[in-house]
């Protein structure tokens, strides 16, 4: 039976198999959150666990649906997601602001969920306004109307549901500092850990969502007489445009004849027409799951927005003493400061990282055979690895604190670029080995050759590797950091910057699919990632005593 169901969807074996092994680690965090951290962690990191589900279901194939849709290049494609990565973020910190000039963090992320599940709601009406080989321009003003909705909505919520988190984490600490010095230690020594299971639970909803859009685009495929191919929408455009070349009208009816399943063949243009509504419909439809994940979140946060700790209260001192507001004042900028620091090294990890949804998308389309499993799923490799690294990097960590040989955060960032840059230099050496040109050249060989060359899902499994060991090395110790180091009246606007360092390096992840199909040579655009992230590495490690110093 099993062999059954491997042979008729591999997607959909994939995705259980992933389960099996994800529902155990998933009983593992809430049992180690509910023993030793803060109690509302846990609802904390399923409200998020809800948002984030709705929008990795977008995020998986954003690029290549509104390339798929709107028959505009992946370049283009690839600018329209970067503004956006970038409003996700960069709204945060206006979302920070809100929330701190209010003081009210949860009215504020329950207005953000209410804003995303009318976003995610406009996508996913299947508007094409006509020939959905030529949609018209008012179509795709509509659909960054709809992103605009999530990005705002987004800035509303991501920020202060962190804050938050932080400041369970600064009463737990408060708590502990009244049972004495080595349970307050003790306390502290947690902070990491729990953020990094709050971060585990953003991505068990990461895991599953990239399976939502595929499976859904392929069932409308299907039911239409259709078999999914990832080449075809672009050759489809193409030809109605007119705008085929080389060998592209040769490929288009290869590939044409090899996707029917029922359907019948009477002329290229309505096959194209057909085959475009029926791929980007599915999408469209997957967007309604994402609507449903935002309502989720909404009523887990509110059926437990009691257990979440209110913003701290400015107290006004009876008596003024200038040198303890000097010194006070010299700290707060000593901290800012080393937070200034830390993100700007942040910013080139965001840039390089985040190529998940960019470059390696385009490279797992193009460059890889993904023919049995859709390219957008492979995605789901850097959650499922999150999620089963988690605790190895956890129990690393904390041996290395008993054994008094705890590594900072500082140097926990430092490594996680290293890593990174192991990343792309794996994809180099695959790369030159496989003489790989630029992306626009290889799309233009016959498709006999491009299948010749092209490398096995292993190569995006251990590209994906990399890149998450350095994202656990970064971005859960980011968010403590940010959460360690942010005076108690700004935590709200320094989780809004930690935020707008990643909306910086995301407003420039486009120029990673630019440089995949405009250099010469493949390996030249990982070698700018990895340089990138080896010279952040080094500016870490130079600023490292400093910031051990302000942190400690």
């Amino acid at each position: 039976m099993l062999q059954d169901l491997w042979n008729n969807n591999r997607m959909v074996a994939m995705l259980l198999a992933i389960l099996v092994v994800v529902v155990p680690f998933l009983i593992y965090y809430v049992i180690e959150a509910r023993k030793k951290h803060p109690k509302g962690l846990i609802s904390a990191a399923l409200s998020n666990m809800g948002e984030r589900f709705g929008y990795y279901i977008m995020n998986a194939v954003l690029l290549l649906f509104l390339a798929s849709k709107f028959g505009i290049s992946d370049s283009a494609a690839g600018w329209i997601y970067a503004v956006f990565y970038f409003g996700i973020y960069v709204l945060s910190l206006p979302g920070g602001m809100v929330a701190d000039k209010l003081q009210n963090f949860k009215g504020t992320i329950m207005a953000g969920l209410i804003v995303m599940a009318a976003g995610y709601a406009i996508l996913s009406l299947p508007v094409f306004g006509g020939d959905p080989g030529a949609v018209p321009t008012w179509v795709l003003v509509l659909t960054c109307f709809a992103l605009l909705l999530i990005a705002a909505g987004n800035g509303l919520f991501k920020g202060n549901l962190q804050a938050i988190v932080g400041q369970m984490y600064d009463n737990f600490e408060a708590e502990a500092a009244q049972k004495g010095a080595e349970e307050l230690a003790i306390a502290k020594s947690r902070r990491d850990s729990g953020f990094q299971i709050f971060y585990v639970f953003i991505n068990i909803g990461g895991v599953i969502a990239p399976f939502v859009a595929p499976l859904l685009r392929s069932a409308m495929l299907k039911l239409d007489g259709f078999i999914y191919n990832a080449d075809l929408p672009r050759l489809c455009h193409g030809f109605l445009n007119n705008t085929l070349q080389g060998d592209d009208m040769q490929n288009l009816t290869t590939l044409a004849n090899n996707s029917l399943d029922g359907y019948q063949m009477t002329d290229m243009a309505t096959f194209c027409t057909n085959y475009l509504e029926s791929f980007n419909t599915g999408v469209h439809y997957s967007f309604i799951a994402s609507a449903l994940a935002m309502i989720a979140s909404f009523l887990i946060f509110v059926a437990t927005r009691k257990v979440y700790p209110n913003p701290v209260k400015k107290v006004k001192a009876a008596q003024v003493n200038n040198d303890e507001v000097a010194a006070d004042a010299k700290e707060i900028r000593q901290r800012m400061y080393a937070l200034f620091a830390v993100l700007g090294v942040a910013v080139f990890f965001w840039f390089s990282f985040h190529q998940n949804g960019q470059s390696l998308s385009v490279f797992a389309r193009d460059f890889c055979d993904t023919n049995a499993i859709a390219p957008e799923i492979w995605q789901c490799i850097n959650p499922f690895f999150v999620i089963v690294l988690t605790p190895i990097i956890m129990i690393l960590f904390g041996t290395l604190a008993k054994k008094g040989k705890e590594i900072s955060t500082p140097k926990k960032i430092a490594l996680g670029m290293f890593i990174a840059a192991c990343a792309y230099l794996f994809l180099i050496a695959i790369s030159v080995a496989n003489g790989y040109p630029s992306g626009e050249e290889f799309k233009s060989l016959p498709e006999a050759m491009k299948a010749s060359m092209k490398a096995g899902p292993w190569v995006l499994i251990v590209t994906y590797f990399f890149l998450t060991v350095a994202e656990l090395f970064i971005s859960p110790l980011g968010l403590s950091f940010v959460s360690k180091i942010a005076p108690q009246h700004l935590q709200g606007i320094c989780q809004g910057l930690w935020l707008c360092a990643t909306a910086i390096g995301n407003l420039f992840i486009a120029l990673g699919v630019t440089m995949l199909n405009s250099f010469p040579q493949q390996w030249e655009c990982w070698a700018v990632f990895a340089g990138f992230c080896l010279i952040s590495m080094g500016v870490m490690l130079g600023m490292l005593k400093w910031l051990e110093r302000v942190t400690a």
